[in-house]
């Protein structure tokens, strides 16, 4: 699957800031930046169609991506949990970073 440009940038932040070069974190990384990119699709395709379709009998329901994107979302957060990433990136040496 092609990354989006924002989640090739994400990418390359990403990689610049932590050690992401073995094997199984380059696998995380990439199933993280595609459940990325086709949560940002379907957010885009319901900010167009709406939060609500109505079903076959008129009545009102969500949209069927809403669980899509919670999905997707699940998988991004725990892709940056199993990476790691909720921590500070790595540093020079100890103490404060310079311009904080």
């Amino acid at each position: 699957m092609k990354l989006s440009r924002e989640a090739k940038k994400w990418r390359k932040q990403l990689e610049n800031e932590y050690d992401l070069s073995d094997s199984g974190a380059q696998i995380i990384l990439t199933a993280l930046l595609e459940a990325w990119d086709a949560m940002r699709a379907a957010q885009q395709v319901v900010k167009t169609e709406g939060l609500t379709v109505q079903d076959r009998f008129g009545q009102c329901k969500a949209h069927p991506l809403c669980t899509v994107i919670r999905d997707c979302r699940a998988q991004v957060l725990a892709g940056l949990k199993q990476l790691n990433l909720d921590i500070e990136p790595l540093q020079a040496g100890p103490g404060r970073p310079p311009g904080r």
